[in-house]
Parts: C-alpha cells; sequence; structure tokens
C-alpha cells in the first residue's frame, strides 16, 4: 500500500523550515501533527503527599522545560519564595537557558551538560557531590534516567510535580493515516486509549526510542521504522530513507 498520509504525533514545528516539510515535498506526502498525550499539573494537595519541602534542598534538577515550569508553578501554588543560591542543574544548555523565564540567569548558579546526553550530564553532577540534589520529575519517568542518576555519586530525591496522560484525538479529518510515528510510550498507550478496536493492517509504524519500540511490539503492533540508528540518528533522517525505500519498492513491483 503506498504511502501517501502520515502522523507525526508530536506538535507541528514552529519553523517551516523543519525537515518534515522537505520530506512531504520530495515524496509527495501528507504529513500531520498531532499530540497524542498532554501533561497535566498535580495539585500542591497531590504534592504535599510527597512530604517533600523544597526548601530542604540545595539545588535543583531539571531534564526537560516542563519541569521548570512546573517547579516554579509548584513554588507559587505552594508560596515557596525560591531563595537566590538556590543551584540548578539542566540537561542541556537550552533547558537552562529557559530559566530566564523564571530567575535572573547567572552563570555560578545554572550548570548543563555539554551534550544534551545522560554520561555527560551526570559527570556534571558528580562534580557536585555535595549538594542536596532534588529532581523535579513526570509521574512516570524514563528508567535510563533514573539508573543514571541512581548510579551517580549525588544524594537526590524524586519530587513528582506533572504527568503525562493519553490525549483525545479531536481533529474532525478521519484517522486514516497511511503510517503513524511515535516518540514515547504513552503515545502507543494513547492510541488504544483513542481507538480501543485498532488493528494496524498495512499501516506502517515506526518510533524514535527503545523504550517506545519495545511498547509498540508489546502492544502486539508491527514495528517497521525504529530509529535512531547509526545511519539515521533522528526521525526524519529514518523517515526520508524509509520512504525512499517504500516508493523504489513499488516502482519496482509495478513493473
Amino acid at each position: 500500500m503506498r504511502i501517501r498520509k502520515i502522523l507525526v504525533s508530536q506538535p507541528r514545528p514552529k519553523s517551516e523550515k523543519s525537515p518534515y516539510f522537505d520530506i512531504s515535498e520530495k515524496h509527495n506526502v501528507k504529513i500531520d501533527f498531532y499530540q497524542l498525550i498532554k501533561v497535566e499539573p498535580l495539585s500542591a494537595k497531590e504534592f504535599r503527599a510527597q512530604r517533600i519541602k523544597i526548601l530542604d534542598f540545595s539545588a535543583i534538577i531539571f531534564n526537560a522545560k516542563q519541569g521548570i515550569d512546573h517547579f516554579f508553578r509548584m513554588c507559587e501554588e505552594m508560596r515557596v519564595t525560591v531563595p537566590q543560591e538556590m543551584k540548578y542543574f539542566c540537561i542541556s544548555e537550552s533547558v537552562a537557558v529557559y530559566l530566564q523565564h523564571y530567575i535572573q540567569y547567572r552563570k555560578r548558579k545554572v550548570f548543563f551538560g555539554s551534550s544534551g546526553k545522560m554520561p555527560e550530564f551526570v559527570a556534571v553532577l558528580n562534580k557536585h557531590a555535595d549538594e542536596k540534589f532534588l529532581f523535579v520529575t513526570p509521574e512516570v519517568l524514563n528508567e535510563d534516567v533514573v539508573n543514571a542518576l541512581d548510579n551517580s555519586k549525588i544524594s537526590y530525591t524524586k519530587a513528582v510535580m506533572y504527568r503525562t496522560v493519553a490525549n483525545e484525538y479531536t481533529p474532525k479529518e478521519n484517522f486514516d493515516y497511511d503510517m503513524l510515528l511515535f516518540f514515547t510510550p504513552l503515545g502507543v498507550q494513547s492510541l488504544f486509549v483513542n481507538f480501543p478496536d485498532f488493528v494496524q493492517g498495512d499501516i506502517h509504524i515506526g518510533c524514535f526510542g527503545g523504550a517506545t519500540a519495545a511498547a509498540i511490539r508489546e502492544s502486539g503492533l508491527r514495528l517497521d521504522l525504529e530509529a535512531p540508528t547509526e545511519e539515521s540518528p533522528s526521525m526524519t533522517m529514518a523517515l526520508d530513507a524509509y520512504l525512499k525505500e517504500h516508493f523504489k519498492k513499488l516502482k519496482n513491483d509495478n513493473k
């Protein structure tokens, strides 16, 4: 079956220079964007049940911009004034820069990993092992992140401040895609929440990340495209290569 319409289960890129738009034009396919998951905040009451006092900690760990939003939201709801000497450790520079929405950015109290990957980030954390860390997390956390922190030299406490849940599929268009691309295990779960009787059939399914790939297979679905790989480190590169082979095969089959 020819791939004509693809659903990318992420928000539409803000820049028109996104590789997705180049792929759409290059292969003459329609690409739609729709998040199958959404983030909900925990209430102050739910947070208090964790018996965590934010001011007992000297440093905060963020591995996503969402964590920053929910940390300062929770502080406001609980009327907690974060001291100026609080230190912030971020998975990447882009996450660190996002702190400027809430604090006066100073290099002496904001630290981040050089590559956005956990090994480099853990190396930064290990240099400050004397700090008492609070790690702002969603309700469901990537096990690789937890394992990396558990094997580090630091002492930390997880503080759940938000959760990711299935997002109702509401577009007026029919869910008639020839290919679905997933980026989280929860996105795969959301597919079945929205469409309990979903049958894959000839629909191509692709994903990014090992945990998402495992969730797809555990759901009894056929995984046709998995990224990242050495040849295709990004989803867009993997999708471009997959479509190239797909249309090449169709052409050969029609000879």
